[in-house]
């Protein structure tokens, strides 16, 4: 049973295979997101990757905003267009294979977490992606990135890419130390996860509790949806 694993960015588009245990079986391959990031060219990019990975029996997708029952309801960092698209749905028509969606830190969380205490999962990229896992449970729809954090700007204005271009890598890490150490204690974490490209900016020492994943986590966590 070979499982498609999509990951939509607001900067690119990954897929990769994965066999039964969540291992990938090819390699990654990635496009860049089309401008304007409309669904009817981010589809055609979908299906046009899918073709280059061999078979596959079903399709995970993760996606930059909140999901219910396959259907987009937030798409910040895309374009409006995908809110209320049953992306699921239309996906499984273009591609002849079942569908599942969910929140792409969500599953960036399913492929990293340990399953115990309180885990905490934040995705550093276009925009700032969270996940909270309670003794492996996933709290749903948590969209922290759009809570005020502070200066009466969200996570997302203060540590989003756009903030990053804006006021610099020392000011952005400065940014989030201070959200790291919010974090921590209102949820009283157990670990805190990063995940996203700009990890890779972070220069400041972390927290013991806190630490870097692979970016490939936000595919191989894929898996995880089709465990009924």
């Amino acid at each position: 049973m070979q499982t498609l694993a999509v990951d939509i960015g607001g900067s690119g588009i990954k897929v990769i295979a994965l066999n039964e245990l969540g291992e990938a079986t090819t390699e990654r391959s990635r496009v860049e997101t089309p401008n304007p990031a409309k669904p009817a060219p981010i589809l055609t990019e979908i299906v046009s990757l899918a073709a280059k990975q061999g078979g596959f029996d079903r399709v995970s997708v993760g996606f930059p905003g909140v999901v219910m029952d396959g259907i987009i309801t937030t798409a910040v960092n895309l374009d409006p267009e995908w809110i209320g698209l049953d992306l699921a749905a239309v996906l499984s028509e273009r591609l002849g294979k079942p569908v599942r969606v969910a929140n792409d830190a969500d599953i960036q969380g399913l492929g990293t977490i340990e399953g115990k205490g309180v885990e905490l999962v934040l995705t550093l990229g276009t925009g700032f992606g969270s996940a909270l896992f309670v003794e492996g449970k996933l709290v749903p729809n948590l969209e922290m990135g759009h809570h005020p954090f502070r200066k009466g700007e969200t996570y997302e204005e203060q540590l989003g890419r756009a903030a990053l271009d804006d006021v610099g890598k020392k000011k952005w890490n400065e940014r989030l130390e201070k959200a790291i150490a919010t974090l921590e204690h209102l949820f009283n974490c157990d670990y805190i996860y990063l995940g996203g490209g700009n990890t890779k900016k972070i220069t400041f020492d972390l927290p013991q509790n806190v630490k870097i994943v692979p970016n490939l986590n936000g595919l191989l966590g894929g898996i995880a949806l089709w465990r009924d």
